[in-house]
Order: C-alpha cells, then structure tokens, then sequence
C-alpha cells in the first residue's frame, strides 16, 4: 500500500491529514505534560500532608507510644511515596515530552519541505501544460491563417482579370503562411511531448516520491505515539516496586503497635509511687462525752483537698499553689517549682518519687554520657601533646596546654554534677520507702504535735512563704526535698565533717529559719480561725549561720540575687528552703541577696 499510486490525485487531502497528525502528537505531548504536572501537585499535597502532621515538640512525649511511632513510620513512607511520583513526573519529562517536542518540530520541518517539492512539481507539470495549450493554439491560428492563403491564392490564380504581380503576391502569402503553419506544428508537437514526458514523471515517478516521504512521517508519528504510550506504563511501572516497598513498610509499622507496651508505658509514665490513702476510722462520738481519748483519724487532711487539685502525677494542681510572696519577688506566681534559669528543680523534688528517680538516672546517663566523650577528647589532646613532644616540628606542646586545662575543668565540673546527682538518687532511694507510705492526698501537710520555727526578733514581721509552697496546699515536692534540706551534702557541695546543722522537721513542711533553736517549742502561729500561718523573719540584720566558699562566678541577674566571684567567703544568713537559693551577707558589708546552692561550698557553725 502506498499514497504515491494509491493517492495520486490527493495531494490537499494528504497535506491537511498530515497536518492533523502532528497537531495530534501535539495534544498527546500537552496530555503528557498535564499528567506530569498533576504528579507533581499530588506529591506536593502529600508532603504537605506530612509536614503538618509532623509531632511539634510539645507532643514529642506522646510520640512514645506504639500506634504514634507507627504513625511517623507510616508518615515517612507516604513522603517516599511521594518521592515516587515525583520520579514519574521527572521520567515523564525527561523521556517523553522532551521528545514529542523534538518530533514535532522536526516532523513540521519535513511535511513542509515534502510539500513544497510537491508543489514545486505541481506548478512545472501545470506549466507545462500551459506552454502546450499555446503551442496548440499558435499551430490551430497558423493552420487557419495557411488555409486562407491557400484559398486567396487558388482564387487570385483562377481569375483572369488579375495581373500575375497580385497571382505572384497571393502565391508567396500562401507559402510563407503554410511555413509558419507547419513551425507551430512542430512545435505543438514538440510540446506536446515534453508536456506527455513531464506528466508521466510527475505522476509516476516525482509525486509518488513525495507522497512516499509524507506516508513515512506519518507512520513515524503514529509509532512513536505508540513508544510513548508504552514507556509512559513502564516508567509508571518501574516505581511499583518502591511504591510496594512503601505500603508493606505502612503495615510493618501498623504490626510494631503493641497495646500492652503502651499500656505498660503508661503505668511507667504516671505512676507515682504513692500507695492509696488508708481505711478511715470509726470516730465514737459517745467516748467523746466520757472523756476518752480519739486515735487520730488516718488521711485527716483528705477531706480538705478537693479531687480537681490534684493532677495526674499525684501531686496537687499548680493552680491551687499559693504565691511565695515577700522576699524581692523573685520566687512568685507561677516560678515556684522552677530554678532561677527556668527550668524544674535541678533534684526533681517536684516530681512524684517514681518520676523522680527516673530523671535522675537520665540525667547521670547524660552527665556520663559526657564525661566519656570528654574524657575522649583529653585523651586525643595528650596523644597530639606526645607527639608534639617527641617531634617539635609538627607542632609546640604548650599550645594543648590550654586545651587540656579547660578540659580538665569540664572533667571536674561534670564529676562533680555525676557525683551530686548521685547524692540525689540515693536520697531518693532512701526516702522512697518513707514516701511512698504519705498519701498523694495529704501531701506536706504541718502535724500539730510538731512545734514552729519562729524568728525571735522584736522588728516588723515580714510573710515568707517557704519554696513556694504552703499552707493546705502546699506542694508534694516538699515532702520529698525535706530530706534534702535535712542534708547538707546534698543541696550544698559540701560541709564541714562532723558538724551537726539545725535543721527543720521533714514533716513541717516548711524550713527552719535562720534564727531557729533545734529544741524551740515555740507554739505555731494561727488565725482567727486556727489556720497554720506561715513562718516569719526579723528585718533587722539577720545573724550568720555559716560560712560558704562560691565555687563558681555568679552573675546577679533576678531582683533579690547579688553576684559573687569564684572562690569569694560570704556569711549565710538563711539556709536553702529547697528552692535551690541561699541567703548570704558579704563579709563586712550590709549586702544581703541569694545566690545558687549549687554554686557554694557550705560550712554550717556549730550551735552545741
């Protein structure tokens, strides 16, 4: 089958069909291009999706639980997904519409050269036959123009009455006339030939060449429609394997979701380590009347603490917390459980006994952590001085040297935080036994048969309320600092050995003040209504308790606090309430402010 003898005479129909032909592999080629836009938006949408399902760094804790870590597995595997049809997209591109782009200009290049050699040989065929056409009728007006010579001559020749000039006249018009007639015949011959000639290479030979290359174009089109449609499934197709990687990473992660894991994460998260509140007792209101003695009634305080203030953890709501009001406002509002840099106490004594033995032990893993990468780090630093050392070239010794000194100090530094962090856990260790017989319902609460601690000074009474805590309120972190207070070595870097210090009642609730007597029975303070008060101090200038040493530099940078230098003496005149601050006088000054327990050495005088 071929156009050339096929469709010899359909040169117009065969140029528009081209036409349409590549004006198809056009709209293929923008269907492609659509396709790989669409691609790219739904990768979009998808990563989009992902980024703001990402957990934000309040819920990272809840990130810990089964089905939230599957979550972000199947989050990442939907990102590759996306990656996947981004990858479609760009083959697309790459291999398909960069192609039919070079097709179709190089198919419009060519139809328009075919067609103009067809037309070029359209117009010398009809051209010719034009110069036929007049040949043919310059011959048919001389052959016309010969027979009228031809008639005048035999005329003139018959008649008598001529003279023989006119017969001679008529006779030479007829032969030049019958010359001219037979030159145009030959040439309408001669034309007519060329003209045959032409016409049968033209429709043979010339235009079925043309038609053959049109009929290829367009045969070429049509196959790489086809290729294109083929490699367009195989580019799809080639991702189906990574994509099924993707959906059976999605049910890997949907099989890791374990109910009772979380179930006992949860326990491990919020469990407290307090045990339930007791039995109450039987009150015999008749044994009242006869005089006889009431036990104790157990959990007493339970019935003033509403259920809504307490939270989750066991301890009560830091809503319900009164303010630390008085001293400098630096211990007020909502700053009560925190250090002076914002964070949580640095024993976690706010925290319930389980919860708080669990950041202490990631908080040394931490510090341990740390210690060995910078024990690393000094051991590379001698290295290098030894060879600096055996070879001067490579480099002077003495410039580790500064090096290792600043190493040596965070070595120090971090032991010291290692070994007052152990302090921290084995204090919760020891006192988790005695904690975990108080009742989350009655937390810090003040027994009357312990005596207050009062300042017995003749000055104004200034309120102070003691770590931010008290009253019926106050918080459970108190309980279980109390012991941390009561302990020199552990809120303080160290003491001096054998030293006894006066210290408060653990179960007070409040410290003792800086004027206390172990032995004072001074009665607690009430209101009208027989309500505890807090505790208060003399504003005179306070007496000294101790000496302590700044272990570090301090920069004053809170109302109420004063700075110190490393290894500057100070007074104490008020001992660390458990809010992780020390009052101190510089010596030989009126001075007076707070500075870190963390940053001093304490030595507490001797009161016996």
């Amino acid at each position: 089958m071929s156009w050339g003898t096929e469709l010899w005479d359909q040169y117009e129909n065969l140029s528009f069909h081209t036409q349409k032909g590549i004006d198809f592999l056009e709209k293929y080629g923008q269907f492609i291009r659509d396709r790989c836009q669409i691609e790219m938006e739904y990768a979009g949408k998808l990563r989009r999706l992902v980024k703001n399902h990402q957990p934000k760094k309040k819920e990272e804790e809840e990130y810990q639980y089964s089905p939230c870590r599957a979550f972000k597995l199947v989050m990442n595997e939907v990102n590759d997904l996306a990656g996947q049809h981004e990858v479609i997209a760009e083959n697309l591109q790459t291999h398909i519409i960069r192609e039919v782009g070079i097709l179709v200009k190089d198919f419009k290049e060519e139809r328009k050269k075919h067609l103009q050699d067809g037309a070029r040989m359209m117009t010398n065929l009809t051209n010719q036959v034009a110069t036929l056409e007049r040949a043919r009728k310059n011959y048919e007006k001389a052959f016309k123009e010969a027979e009228r010579a031809l008639d005048n001559y035999q005329r003139a020749d018959a008649d008598l009455n001529l003279s023989r000039l006119d017969v001679e006249k008529q006779r030479t018009n007829m032969t030049i006339k019958s010359q001219q007639c037979e030159d145009t015949k030959n040439e309408y011959a001669n034309q007519l030939q060329k003209t045959n000639d032409l016409q049968a290479q033209h429709y043979q030979n010339l235009m079925p060449d043309v038609f053959q290359h049109l009929q290829e174009l367009d045969e070429k089109r049509i196959k790489n429609i086809k290729n294109f449609m083929t490699q367009s499934v195989d580019i799809e197709r080639s991702v189906f394997p990574i994509i099924n990687q993707c959906l059976d990473g999605i049910l890997r992660a949907a099989d890791q979701i374990n109910e009772k894991e979380d179930t006992q994460m949860v326990i491990e998260r919020y469990k407290s380590g307090f045990l339930p509140p007791g039995d109450y007792q039987f009150e015999d209101l008749s044994a009242v009347k006869s005089g006889e003695a009431q036990p104790m009634i157990i959990n007493n305080a339970i019935t003033s603490i509403r259920p809504e203030a307490m939270t989750v953890k066991g301890t009560m709501s830091a809503g319900k917390l009164k303010k630390r009001v008085g001293l400098f406002g630096i211990f007020s509002s909502n700053k009560n459980n925190l250090s002076p840099y914002g964070e949580n106490k640095e024993d976690y004594s706010d925290l319930p006994p389980n919860q708080r033995k669990k950041k202490l032990q990631q908080r040394l893993e931490e510090i341990s952590a740390k210690i060995q990468q910078e024990t690393a780090a000094r051991d590379g630093l001698m290295k290098m001085k030894g060879v600096y050392e055996q070879n001067p070239a490579l480099g002077d010794p003495m410039s580790i040297e500064g090096q290792l000194n600043e190493s040596g100090h965070k070595l120090d530094k971090l032991r010291q935080e290692q070994h007052k962090f152990q302090m921290y856990l084995e204090e919760a260790q020891d006192n988790g036994a005695s904690i975990m017989n108080v009742s989350p319902s009655v937390p810090g609460r003040r027994l009357k048969s312990q005596p207050s601690r009062l300042i017995n000074g003749g000055g104004q009474r200034h309120h102070r309320h003691s770590g931010g805590s008290g009253g019926e309120e106050e918080s459970l972190s108190r309980s279980a600092s109390d012991s941390s207070v009561s302990n020199p070595t552990t809120n303080n870097k160290q003491s001096a050995p054998g030293t006894p210090l006066p210290l408060h009642n653990p179960e007070s609730g409040l410290g003792t003040s800086h004027t206390s007597l172990p032995d004072s029975d001074e009665p607690e303070p009430t209101d009208i209504d027989g309500n505890a008060q807090p505790e208060y101090y003399d504003a005179d200038q306070l007496p000294a308790l101790g000496i302590c040493r700044a272990l570090y530099p301090f920069e004053a940078t809170s109302e109420g606090s004063i700075p110190m230098y490393d290894g500057e003496e100070l007074h104490i005149i008020e001992l660390d309430q458990g809010d992780g601050w020390t009052r101190v006088r510089r010596q030989g000054d009126t001075e007076e402010g707070f500075v870190p327990t963390s940053y001093i050495e304490c030595t507490i005088f001797n009161n016996s």
